[in-house]
């Protein structure tokens, strides 16, 4: 998940605390169904527990706000600097991130007693006049929660994947809009042009969506909907996991090391398909959009298929010409859903699944990372990765924008990943 940097400060006259008291609110909300074990278990490395997700966001506000800019603040324990640090080497050393789980102590009690802590000397703190930096700051932090939101919730789903009795996070809430027919797979032609990438303005966004710039996009026809599983199911009957030629070297070589064989937490029964969902296990709903795939996976897709994945500015340029709408955890749904029935143009561009894009993450023309600890990341992370674009099922809708850019490794599954088709016109 991108790490935040600050690239604007917090628009003036938007109210710093009352967006920090509904994202806080927010994160403990979705933290309410665990119990002390669920929220301390860590199911694999590139996961972490859910009670270190509530420590962490806690101590980023401690760590950037409070200690720097209230002499008045004192540390609530001097050892969770080190527990809950991330990734930040100029702050100091940390605990290993594959040793998270065996936090059993401090308790989630305690962590609760931490972060009423920290909000009520944040509230303290935010009577006084605050400069435009320490704004900033408390902006930043609270998009720093938004996607530990989301992660806490992948998290959780591979955690509970992994126990036989597969629970369910919460129990599966009834759809308010019936299923429409599902939109062909059609494709949106875009003529050639020259286009402006990234985030311009004064809202806030993460330096590494900046700074905006002129790209040429060539001729392209763009997917008005994410593959199916219904069409995964296709690519799976027809040998795909089967056929080298299809697969990138290095996907191929995960194939056979992993014995990838459909996505993530799939399983057949009596030749019906399940997947393991945040409501449990569930039918595998043919018409929704396949998630949980990796870049390479994706990638093989599109090769069958004859066509390609959507380079991110592709991406980026059509979703600019539509409302900023989708499924998203507002929605209490928690999973990807099929696409809303016919219409013009590309559908389901935000939320559902995060859509993996061809296009490595790196620096835009002009990109400078921020001084001091907060420009640690991004810029660091510029090697090896993909982009993907649009939010899903579980990040919160305030959070998203055309100009977000997400990247993982191009291996991983467990987040909410699917795949939009594009070719060339």
């Amino acid at each position: 998940m991108a790490t935040p940097m600050p690239m604007n400060s917090t628009t003036e006259g938007e109210d710093p605390q009352r967006l920090y008291r509904d994202i806080r609110r927010q994160t403990c909300t979705l933290a309410a169904p665990l119990s002390d074990a669920d929220a301390t278990v860590q199911s694999m490395p590139d996961a972490s527990p859910a009670k270190w997700h509530l420590a962490h966001t806690t101590w980023f506000f401690e760590t950037m706000v409070l200690l720097p800019h209230d002499p008045e603040y004192r540390e609530f324990d001097p050892r969770y600097a080190f527990l809950f640090n991330s990734y930040y080497e100029t702050i100091g050393t940390r605990h290993a991130r594959p040793k998270r789980g065996l936090l059993t102590r401090p308790t989630l009690a305690q962590i609760g007693r931490y972060r009423e802590y920290v909000d009520r000397a944040l509230a303290r703190l935010s009577e006084r006049p605050l400069s435009r930096q320490v704004g900033a700051l408390i902006e930043l932090g609270c998009h720093h929660e938004q996607q530990h939101q989301e992660l806490l919730l992948t998290d959780i789903l591979h955690l509970f994947s992994e126990n036989p009795l597969r629970p369910a996070y919460s129990a599966a809430p009834r759809r308010t809009r019936p299923v429409a027919a599902l939109a062909p797979a059609g494709y949106t032609p875009y003529a050639e042009a020259t286009v402006e990438i990234g985030h311009a303005g004064d809202e806030f966004a993460f330096d590494c969506e900046g700074p905006r710039h002129r790209v040429i996009r060539p001729a392209c026809r763009l997917a008005n909907r994410c593959v199916t599983n219904r069409e995964w199911l296709e690519f799976m009957a027809d040998g795909g996991y089967q056929k080298p030629l299809i697969w990138l070297s290095d996907g191929w070589i995960e194939v056979q090391r992993q014995g990838w064989t459909s996505p993530l937490y799939w399983w057949e029964e009596n030749g019906e398909y399940f997947t393991m969902t945040l409501h449990g296990a569930q039918a595998l709903e043919l018409d929704a959009p396949v998630t949980h795939v990796s870049y390479f996976e994706a990638d093989a897709f599109a090769t069958w298929k004859g066509q390609r994945l959507p380079t991110e500015f592709e991406w980026e340029a059509a979703a600019q010409l539509v409302p900023c709408e989708g499924n998203f955890v507002d929605s209490g749904l928690l999973r990807a859903m099929p696409a809303p029935g016919l219409g013009s143009g590309p559908q389901q561009l935000f939320g559902d699944v995060w859509e993996w894009t061809r296009s490595s993450f790196s620096a835009y023309p002009g990109f400078r990372p921020l001084a001091g600890a907060v420009g640690e990341y991004n810029g660091k992370f510029m090697s090896g990765l993909y982009v993907l674009r649009g939010g899903s099922c579980v990040t919160p809708a305030q959070h998203i924008r055309a100009t977000y850019r997400n990247f993982f490794r191009p291996d991983t599954r467990w987040q909410f990943s699917g795949v939009r088709l594009a070719e060339d016109a």
